[in-house]
């Protein structure tokens, strides 16, 4: 089994924190798959930074759905959806290699249905 340090783990945490806030922003960039990486590391390289993550008022209630309950929000969903949907039009009319945007669109399906497959929190 894989061993990583303190150090290390603190590093990716705020990496994938960090890419995390951006994607908040940036469509096409997800945000909760990195917020859950980070929560995963700052439990191993940081408990400051752990307690943080799940008593942020906006963070930190997905993190306590996905982890007690598997469960993402309906609101959530329709963003991911709205975001998904966004840059599969912006890629579409951008890249030329019909194989490729294939390919792409059928991972985004495959994540539009695995999210829309979890129940919402209780």
């Amino acid at each position: 089994m894989l061993r990583i340090t303190r150090v290390a783990a603190l590093i990716l945490a705020y990496l994938f924190l960090a890419l995390a806030l951006i994607g908040v922003f940036v469509p096409g960039l997800p945000t909760v798959p990195f917020l859950l990486l980070t929560a995963w590391f700052s439990a191993k390289g940081s408990e400051r930074l752990h307690r943080w993550l799940y008593a942020h008022p906006r963070l930190g209630q997905l993190l306590i759905d996905w982890e007690k309950q598997g469960a993402i929000s309906r609101r959530s969903k329709i963003v991911a959806l709205v975001m998904i949907t966004l840059s599969w039009l912006l890629m579409f009319y951008r890249i030329k290699n019909s194989w490729l945007v294939f390919i792409i669109s059928i991972v985004l399906i495959i994540v539009l249905a695995y999210l829309f497959s979890r129940p919402e929190p209780r």
